[in-house]
């Protein structure tokens, strides 16, 4: 198909490919459809298993019929597997489709969060000086513990603690 068919108004699918809950519905329906179908396939399955190992030829040994029956059931037994990988696979896809339109509606807030960092990182907000004062604060006395000191050093000043 090209692009100018699915963007045709008259297509039917072009609505539910347009809604997350229209997608989800409709790949809800086609799951319950394939339960249904693996249901039946697993009945068959059944079936089959106990015709193929019940027909024995006349010099069969006990596990003959057994051996022939395997490739049969083997084959129906990947079709099962096919069949509950769809099922998965679409129950998937509803979620992608969610999470897609989620995405869609966060890019935008994203985008302008970016913008607005990028614009604080480029011009940052200026700091009020604090007025200059001419008066000097005057000092304290040096009460001895204003630098760090090592223990070696306390025996040669006059401190009594570290």
């Amino acid at each position: 198909m090209t692009s100018e068919q699915l963007n045709r108004p008259d297509n039917p699918l072009a609505d539910v490919a347009a809604s997350p809950e229209a997608t989800a519905r409709y790949l809800a329906d086609i799951q319950r459809v394939l339960l249904d179908i693996g249901r039946n396939l697993e009945n068959l399955a059944l079936q089959t298993r106990v015709h193929c190992r019940n027909t024995h030829v006349d010099g069969d040994r006990f596990f003959d019929a057994w051996m022939r029956a395997q490739p049969v059931e083997r084959a129906l037994r990947d079709v099962l597997k096919n069949v509950e990988s769809l099922t998965k696979g679409l129950e998937k896809s509803a979620y992608k489709r969610r999470a897609h339109d989620e995405n869609v509606l966060a890019a935008g807030k994203k985008r302008k969060e970016k913008e607005l960092e990028k614009a604080r990182k480029k011009n940052p907000p200026q700091l009020s000086t604090p007025p200059n004062t001419t008066e000097e604060v005057p000092r304290q006395e040096d009460t001895g513990y204003a630098g760090p000191t090592s223990i070696f050093d306390l025996r040669n000043n006059d401190r009594r603690s570290a």
